[in-house]
C-alpha cells in the first residue's frame, strides 16, 4: 500500500512540474527551429518566415533558425531527435522525413518513433520538365518521345533524396520507366537545373519553387504537374495537365515542410506550439510569403499533431516500395 501511495505521489509531482514547465513555457529562453540544409535554400527561407510568424503568436518569445546540413538532413534531424525535450529545439523538414528511411538502411533515428509531430506547414507542387530542344509539346508526346529513345535519354536531379531526386523516381516508377532513363545526380538544383537549359541532360521533375522562372523565360519545356488537382490558381502553370489525368493513377505528389519537436516534450508544451503553429499559419505575411516561393499553406486537418503523423505514415508507405525498387540508397 506505501508503496503504490509512492507511486501516486510521483506521478502527482511529475504532473505538477510538467504543468508548471508548461505554464512558463517558453520563457527567456529562444526556441530554436534548426534546419537540416544550409541557408538560403527554400526550406531555409520556409523556417525563417515560420519563425517570425509563431514569435508574433507567441507574444514575448524568441524564435531563431540554426542550420546544420549535411548527409540529405539527417544530421539536422538527428540532431533535434537527440535534443532535450523542452519545447526549445524543434525541426523544420520536408518530404525528408518520409523518404529517408528507405534511402539510409542505417538511420540513427526513427522517424515515427523519435519525434513529437506539430503539424503540417505547407506544400509545393512540382512540374515535370524537359531541355528546350525536346521534340515535344505536350505530355503525351513528351512519353511517347521517351519510350521510343529508351535507353538513349538520361534524367536529373539534385541530389539522393532531394526533391527532383523523388520527384523522378516516383514518375519512372508509375510509368515504367526506370530502366529506361539514365540518372544523372548533381551537387544542388543550380547545377542540374543549368545542365537541363543547356540541354546536356533531357529530363528533370522539381518543385515549383525552382522551376516556375525557367518555365516562364522558355528556358525549359514544362509537361505536366505532380498534384491530384490542376493548379487552377496558378497563373502560370494553371493550364497544364495532371499525371493523374494523363493516366497514371493515384498519382500525387508535393513537396511539404512539417515541424517537429523531440520525444518526450511535455504534453503542455506540445499544445502551446501547436496553437502558436496554427495561428501562424493563418498569419497574411506568412501565406503572402509562402506563396511568393510557389507553395500552399495547410489550412486542413493536418495542422493537428495526430493527423500530421499519420500524413507522414502514409508518405512513408508511398516512397518505401519506390526507392527499394530503384535501389538508389544514399548509404
Amino acid at each position: 500500500m506505501t508503496f503504490r501511495l509512492s507511486l501516486v505521489a510521483v506521478a502527482v509531482v511529475a504532473a505538477t512540474l510538467g504543468q508548471a514547465v508548461a505554464q512558463d513555457f517558453p520563457g527567456s529562453k529562444p526556441i530554436t527551429f534548426v534546419v537540416p540544409f544550409a541557408a538560403g535554400g527554400p526550406t531555409d527561407r520556409v523556417a525563417r518566415d515560420l519563425a517570425e510568424a509563431m514569435r508574433k503568436a507567441m507574444p514575448g518569445s524568441n524564435f531563431t533558425v540554426e542550420n546544420a546540413a549535411g548527409a540529405g538532413g539527417t544530421i539536422g534531424a538527428n540532431k533535434v531527435a537527440k535534443a532535450k525535450p523542452d519545447g526549445h529545439t524543434l525541426l523544420l523538414w520536408h518530404i525528408g522525413m518520409a523518404s529517408t528511411p528507405a534511402l539510409y538502411r542505417k538511420l540513427p533515428f526513427k522517424p515515427l518513433e523519435d519525434f513529437e509531430y506539430l503539424g503540417l506547414v505547407n506544400e509545393v507542387p512540382m512540374t515535370l520538365l524537359g531541355k528546350p530542344q525536346l521534340p515535344a509539346n505536350t505530355y503525351r508526346d513528351f512519353e511517347n518521345h521517351i519510350r521510343a529513345n529508351a535507353g538513349k535519354l538520361n534524367i536529373a536531379h539534385a541530389g539522393l533524396g532531394s526533391a527532383s531526386h523523388i520527384c523522378g523516381l516516383m514518375w519512372q516508377h508509375a510509368v515504367k520507366l526506370n530502366e529506361s532513363m539514365t540518372t544523372i545526380p548533381f551537387g544542388g538544383t543550380a547545377p542540374a537545373m543549368t545542365a537541363l537549359i543547356g540541354g546536356q541532360v533531357d529530363v528533370m521533375c522539381d518543385q515549383t519553387t525552382n522551376t516556375t522562372s525557367q518555365i516562364e523565360a522558355g528556358r525549359v519545356k514544362a509537361f505536366a504537374v505532380t498534384t491530384a488537382k490542376p493548379l487552377s490558381g496558378h497563373k502560370l502553370l494553371k493550364d497544364y495537365p495532371t499525371l493523374q489525368e494523363m493516366g497514371l493513377k493515384g498519382f500525387d505528389l508535393s513537396i511539404w515542410h512539417g515541424a517537429y519537436a523531440p520525444k518526450g516534450t511535455p504534453e503542455d508544451v506540445l499544445k502551446k506550439l501547436n496553437a502558436a503553429l496554427k495561428v501562424a499559419l493563418k498569419d497574411p505575411d506568412f501565406v503572402k510569403k509562402q506563396e511568393g516561393l510557389g507553395a500552399v499553406v495547410v489550412t486542413d486537418k493536418r495542422q493537428e499533431r495526430a493527423e500530421h503523423k499519420t500524413f507522414v505514415a502514409n508518405e512513408i508507405n508511398k516512397l518505401k516500395p519506390v526507392i527499394d525498387a530503384a535501389k538508389q540508397f544514399a548509404d
